[in-house]
């Protein structure tokens, strides 16, 4: 498996057990009386399913997008620019020919 997408199959699969502990606790938390509508419905588990995959998919993209953002080097590592200076010149005018237009 190239290296890249083994990069982004980790993180997203982190991005995931993220948001199964966030499910966990909205769920142990009763956040809204979810719980109870969870457990008192027919449609409950494809309601925990849905909201998990929804939550997968944020913080699976939020996790890849910070590690993606991380991989950058500084760029003011102090190595470049070995060269002097110029000394600056004072601007002349340069004669430029123009033609004269026909009449």
């Amino acid at each position: 498996m190239p290296k890249h997408v083994r990069f982004l199959l980790i993180h997203a699969s982190i991005g995931s057990l993220i948001a199964a502990a966030f499910v966990a606790m909205l769920l142990w938390g009763n956040v809204a009386n979810l719980w109870h509508l969870v457990t008192h419905t027919s449609e409950g588990i494809l309601a925990v399913f849905l909201l998990w995959a929804f939550c997968t998919i944020t913080f699976g993209s939020a996790q890849m997008g910070i590690r993606i953002m991380l991989l950058a080097e500084d760029e003011d590592r102090g190595s470049g620019g070995t060269r002097s200076p110029q000394a600056v010149q004072e601007p002349r005018a340069i004669p430029i020919p123009v033609d004269r237009p026909r009449a």
